[in-house]
C-alpha cells in the first residue's frame, strides 16, 4: 500500500497531523460488496510496537470507520483508518533552537565590552549575524519546501532581529 499524508506545516516543528488511509472498491457497489471491520471499528486497527518505527513522529493513536460514498455510478463503501502523529521535537531543539538561542546570548556580550573597543564589538556583531545566517539556511534545508513561514522560520527571524539589532547598536 502506498499512501500519502497531507500536512500543514505552519506549526513546524511543533506540529501534529491526522493521516487518513482509505481503501475500498469502486468496481463493486454496495449492492454487491459491503466492507466492515471484522472486530468492530475500535479494535480492528492494530499497530505493532516494533513495526511502527517513525523517526520523526510519535504515533499518538488511530481511529477506524467506514464511509458510504455516493457517485453518479452508484454507492460504494470505503473503509477508513486515521493515524494521529505528533512530531518529535528533540532533534530541532538541539540542531536549531539551542544554537539560535546561544547565538542571541553571544550577540549581547558586545554590550558588556568597552565602548571604545569598536573592533571587538564589530567582530562580535558580524560573527553572530553570519552564524544566524548559517543556522537559518541549514534549518530551512531540513524541512520540505513550502510557500509559507513556519514556526521555526518565525523563531529564527526574531533571533536574527535581536542579533542584528545588537550589531547596529
Amino acid at each position: 500500500i502506498s499512501a500519502e499524508c497531507p500536512m500543514q506545516l505552519e506549526d513546524f516543528p511543533m506540529d501534529a497531523h491526522a493521516c487518513p488511509l482509505k481503501f475500498g472498491s469502486y468496481a463493486y457497489p454496495v449492492s454487491e460488496v459491503v466492507y466492515t471491520w471484522t472486530q468492530g471499528a475500535a479494535k480492528s486497527v492494530v499497530v505493532a510496537e516494533d513495526g511502527s518505527r517513525l523517526n520523526q513522529y510519535h504515533l499518538i493513536g488511530q481511529t477506524a470507520g467506514t464511509e458510504d460514498i455516493h457517485t453518479s455510478r452508484g454507492q460504494y463503501t470505503v473503509m477508513m483508518a486515521h493515524f494521529y502523529l505528533k512530531r518529535k521535537i528533540g532533534y530541532f531543539v538541539i540542531q536549531t533552537y539551542m544554537p539560535c538561542f546561544m547565538t542571541v546570548i553571544l550577540s549581547q556580550v558586545s554590550f558588556w565590552l568597552n565602548r571604545e573597543s569598536v573592533p571587538a564589538r564589530t567582530v562580535f556583531g558580524v560573527t553572530t549575524v553570519l552564524t544566524m545566517t548559517t543556522l537559518s539556511i541549514s534549518a530551512r534545508n531540513s524541512l520540505p519546501k513550502v510557500a509559507y513561514a513556519t514556526a521555526m522560520d518565525w523563531f529564527i527571524a526574531v533571533c536574527y532581529a535581536f542579533v542584528f539589532s545588537a550589531l547596529i547598536e
